[in-house]
């Protein structure tokens, strides 16, 4: 557990839970979902202590629970976000198709580990309570983030702290947000790889579990995309509902609240578009295969129709003349071959040269 003191100008981390409220700024409890349960009962302690309430029973499963789809709560001492994030899971660099050793069996071990684990947030009035999944980047990335900002501040970068526990929920719902951007390189180059699979005349697709497995993991996108936008709009709802602030900084404070709320959910708006557009894009390739597929069978049947055709008259002839009797015309003839191969050989290039006329042989462009 990492506890941090965050004031306007200055970022620490405290060596424990403190014994009370400091003068000023807010605390940002960090833990991990495994501590966080071992260590609840302290945590409750501390919470009625330092923020003069503690979490209510469910929303503290809500917090334990690493299935929970996001979603927002509220009391009147508290707010509580659960928010499913958006990222690759470790390892998955270098399993991407298209580079260097990225191959199909290895973009579906990436879409293997996509991680969609839930973040919980805690919002007092001057305590944020953040639990994280094991091995979370986020809680590390936004302590040295923050840590950062104040090592190299030149006197207009203290103003980039956030100013409320609300405002540092949103700024790491954000960053989760955004960390779609990796996401979206993986299943672009996979959707993409697999659509030039489709549509390859030259080539029999056959790997339908892997396309299968890339727009099942779209579906799970959306809806985690969805839940988030609700969550996400929630929250809006219950920000707007907030008493009023007599305060002008605290006035400004709350708008920079509706601004950046606002921010989040367009955020989530691009995330939740740009899948609906991936799968749209992997049904109209699958119908396409289909249809491609199908053309290219109508082209392989006309052919042998046509050459059913053109032979059909020719076997009439030797048909004809193959019969045993005595009286046929040209029988004895010395050139009663020659005479019947020349006719053949006319109705069948009569034959051709009509069916060509009529496009009926040759490739349909």
């Amino acid at each position: 557990m990492r506890v941090f003191h965050v004031l306007p100008d200055r970022f620490t981390e405290l060596p424990g839970l403190p014994a009370e409220l400091p003068a000023g700024g807010f605390l940002w409890v960090g833990s991990a979902r495994r501590e966080f349960e071992v260590g609840v009962a302290e945590v409750q302690a501390a919470l009625q202590r330092l923020a003069g309430g503690q979490l209510v029973d469910l929303h503290a499963s809500d917090l334990l629970n690493n299935q929970l789809p996001s979603h927002y709560d509220y009391t009147s001492w508290y707010d509580i976000m659960v928010f499913r994030r958006l990222a690759p899971g470790a390892g998955t660099e270098g399993l991407f198709v298209d580079d260097n050793t990225g191959t199909a069996a290895t973009a579906r071990q990436a879409l293997a580990a996509i991680d969609t684990r839930p973040v919980g947030f805690a919002a007092f009035d001057q305590l944020l309570l953040t639990v994280h999944p094991a091995e979370c980047a986020v809680l590390d990335h936004f302590a040295a983030r923050l840590a950062g900002l104040v090592a190299g501040s030149d006197g207009r970068g203290a103003t980039r702290l956030p100013s409320s526990p609300a405002d540092l929920m949103l700024r790491m719902v954000n960053h989760m947000v955004d960390s779609y951007l990796d996401l979206r390189r993986l299943l672009t180059r996979q959707l993409g790889y697999l659509q030039a699979q489709l549509l390859d005349p030259k080539s029999r697709f056959d790997d339908w579990s892997l396309l299968l497995e890339s727009r099942n993991a779209l579906h799970l996108l959306e809806d985690t995309c969805e839940d988030q936008r609700s969550a996400v709009q929630e929250w809006i709802d219950a920000l707007a509902e907030w008493p009023d602030a007599t305060d002008p900084q605290a006035r400004r404070e709350r708008e920079l609240l509706r601004v950046r709320s606002r921010d989040v959910q367009e955020h989530v708006e691009r995330v939740l578009g740009h899948v609906r557009r991936l799968e749209q894009s992997a049904e109209t390739a699958v119908q396409m295969h289909f249809s491609a597929l199908g053309h290219r069978t109508n082209d392989i049947m006309r052919t042998l129709t046509v050459l059913t055709a053109i032979f059909l008259p020719l076997n009439l002839i030797t048909g004809y003349f193959g019969m045993n009797f005595e009286s046929l015309p040209l029988i004895h003839n010395p050139y009663g071959f020659w005479i019947a191969s020349g006719g053949m050989v006319f109705v069948g290039v009569t034959l051709v040269a009509i069916f060509r006329s009529k496009r009926y042989l040759g490739r349909s462009r």
